[in-house]
Order: C-alpha cells, then structure tokens, then sequence
C-alpha cells in the first residue's frame, strides 16, 4: 500500500499508531486485509469480512487511550486476495488482489454494522479496483471524506 501511494517505505510505522499509513497528502489510511485461502488445511475457502469497530487510540505522549472510540483513518482500504487455488496463488502478484476503498464518511453512514462488513456487502458499495488505480482512488475518497 506504501507504494501505491507514494510513502516512503523507509519509514518506519508506529505499530500503535491510531491509523497504518500516512500520505505525502497528509491522508491517514487504515489498511484491513484478507484472504480466502490460508496456509493451514482448508476444507472450504475462508468467508470474507473485515472488522470496521470504532478504536480508542493510545497516545504514546501521554501513555493512555482516548475516552471516545471512533475511526481514527481518513481512508480505509480492503484488500482481499482473491485468487483461489492454492498451487498457484501468490501474494505478490497484483493481480490476484482486489482493493475496496471507502472514505471514513462512508463506513460512518454504512447502515448493516458498525463492527463489521462482509465482502458481499462492500462489494455493493464501491467497486473492485486494481492496485494502479489505488492512489487516485484513496485521493478521491479522501475528498469526499472532506466535503461532508
């Protein structure tokens, strides 16, 4: 996601930070992953759902949580490995992702669950995109985080 987005992978992440990644935007992204197929014995592959729960983040200045939970992220990006045969999926490929990208706003006004989302239903809300559309993608989301 780094790449995509032109961060700088050098960096290195507050693994306690209240969101993942950080833009050169200044656009605060909380990345949820998921796959159906996993390395342990599968009988049937995996149902997909991402957890979307509002957070109390740590401060690490002060050593203590916020009092009020709540989504910390401008952005939030699904990405599902979506390849399904397990002799030949590889991580690394692109192709076999697919990325959902809903600003804040949109989880905050998504009516079914506040804890989480089911891919059939993120896949009503925006479509699949592939990983070079991701930066221009989390961009447009990002305004309309700001226009509402």
């Amino acid at each position: 996601m780094a790449t995509a987005t032109d961060i700088d992978i050098n960096t290195v992440r507050d693994e306690w930070g209240a969101y993942d990644l950080l833009t050169p935007e200044g656009i605060k992204l909380l990345i949820k992953s998921a796959a159906y197929l996993h390395s342990w014995y599968q009988r049937v592959l995996s149902s997909i759902s991402f957890s979307t729960k509002l957070a109390r983040h740590w401060d690490s200045v002060t050593n203590k949580l916020a009092d009020v939970p709540q989504r910390h992220a401008d952005v939030y990006v699904f990405c599902l490995l979506k390849h399904e045969d397990k002799q030949t999926v590889d991580p690394l490929n692109l192709h076999h992702w697919d990325f959902y990208v809903l600003s804040t706003a949109e989880l905050n006004s998504y009516t079914r669950s506040q804890y989480s989302i089911t891919l059939k239903s993120l896949q009503r809300l925006p479509p699949a995109i592939g990983y070079d559309a991701l930066k221009q993608e989390i961009f447009i989301k990002n305004q309309l985080n700001l226009k509402l």
